[in-house]
């Protein structure tokens, strides 16, 4: 049965004692702090009153957002195999919390740390049957010892990039005594399959499932209502929704459109910042003020469609993409990843995106389809030049822009059913007899 070596334990403590220093100068980091306190009280207490022995119950871990959405949609499909399962639900960043309480589990909270110590407790507390990790993020303390209790272990929508730093040789002997604990996995992709190998799951445990991140997107684009308020913003003129975007992105979003006006002054562009905090919002304006841009107007103030709308809320992107003609996913200027392009695919639009694109798996499926145009990795002018001309074309050229979006639509289709086969991988890992 493998075990966490001591290396990696003492790097754990090392790290659990080092955080608060840290955190006195991340307030990212402040918060996932907070969030922990008490964190195993709080499991033992559910544990206590409302674990029901006569049911067995599966433990998801979904670190972010992102991955939330994919295990949401395993979730859903293993829900509809096997209602009467309990359901322990946690994430590590706390971005994440509002998404877990949506989910509706029967317990969420945050992951306790990767210590041995607090890995028996929350065991103890759950008692779990089933434990899912989602992605990549895989606890090998945790996972070992489900392993050593006879818990199966999965791990669902399993990718791993080909520069991920896991990979790196310490890194692998650190973490591999958990990857080599897991029961079944489910890639994305072969590559990923070969990569997660690499990693030390075993081969034969390794199941090519697809993404459930496509019947995610599906399905929050299709419950959003015909009659949104929020599609009426780009009706009626050649709209750009630009999601999550950065500064970078928002600096040559705002040079081309001041070009593309010269020429379309109908021209919309709605602007989504990845973190509207009020700084990124008051940027935006002075930049559109220099450039000679119609003044933004927010979106807790817009009445009707403007020809530069800035959205100061967060949560609205999905269904904002389905008021544009055609999209920019922000993210690919920078280093921290290219975001989400499969929200503006899954609505039928063409994707733009800036050159660092190539982690990005979804982003590569659109340009393989034809359905995407990244820009150059040139000059900031060359890639500002290159945005406003492939804006213009997709304006001037309505069948052009059609047919892009209807093949950047045919991939999120293409990959619909991950959800269920990987619900269908996680059925019948129930672990023996009572624990």
């Amino acid at each position: 049965m493998p075990r966490t070596g001591l290396a990696y334990r003492g790097l754990v403590e090392l790290a659990a004692g080092l955080a608060p220093l840290a955190a006195t100068r991340d307030p990212k980091l402040r918060a996932a702090l907070a969030a922990r306190r008490g964190v195993l009280d709080r499991l033992a207490a559910w544990g206590a009153a409302h674990r029901d022995p006569a049911r067995p119950l599966s433990w998801f871990h979904a670190p972010s957002v992102g991955e939330g959405l994919q295990a949401r949609a395993v979730l859903e499909a293993f829900r509809a195999r096997q209602p009467g399962w309990q359901v322990a639900w946690t994430w590590f960043s706390p971005s994440a919390e509002r998404l877990a309480a949506s989910v509706g589990a029967d317990v969420h909270d945050c992951l306790p740390l990767d210590r041995a110590r607090d890995v028996r407790a929350a065991l103890d507390a759950l008692r779990p049957d089933l434990l899912v990790f989602t992605k990549l993020d895989l606890w090998p303390e945790l996972a070992t010892q489900a392993a050593a209790r006879g818990i199966p272990v999965a791990l669902v929508a399993a990718t791993v990039r080909p520069g991920s730093g896991r990979l790196g040789a310490v890194a692998r002997a650190l973490l591999h005594p958990g990857y080599e604990a897991v029961t079944a996995a489910g890639a994305i992709a072969e590559e990923d399959a070969a990569r997660l190998a690499r990693l030390g799951v075993p081969r034969d445990r390794i199941r090519v499932t697809g993404d459930p991140r496509m019947d995610s997107v599906a399905a929050r684009v299709a419950a959003v209502p015909p009659d949104d308020p929020l599609l009426r913003l780009g009706h009626g003129a050649p709209t750009l929704v630009a999601g999550s975007t950065w500064p970078p992105d928002e600096d040559a979003l705002l040079d081309a459109f001041g070009r593309i006006r010269a020429h379309r002054p109908d021209a919309r562009l709605i602007l989504v910042p990845h973190e509207p905090t009020p700084a990124a919002l008051d940027r935006i304006g002075r930049q559109a003020a220099l450039l000679g841009l119609p003044a933004p107007v927010r979106l807790t103030e817009a009445t009707g469609p403007v020809p530069l709308l800035v959205v100061d809320r967060t949560g609205v992107l999905a269904a904002l993409y389905g008021a544009g003609r055609l999209a920019y996913v922000g993210g690919g200027f920078g280093h921290a990843g290219l975001h989400s392009v499969l929200e503006p695919a899954a609505w039928g639009l063409p994707v733009l995106f800036g050159p660092r694109w190539q982690e990005s798996r979804d982003a590569e499926l659109l340009v393989r389809a034809g359905a995407a145009e990244p820009l150059a990795e040139l000059g900031q002018g060359d890639a500002r030049d290159q945005l406003a001309r492939t804006w213009e074309a997709w304006i001037a050229n309505e069948r052009r822009r059609a047919a892009q979006g209807a093949r950047a639509r045919q991939v999120v289709e293409q990959g619909l059913g991950a959800a269920d086969r990987s619900a269908a991988l996680l059925e019948g890992l129930r672990a023996p007899g009572p624990r």
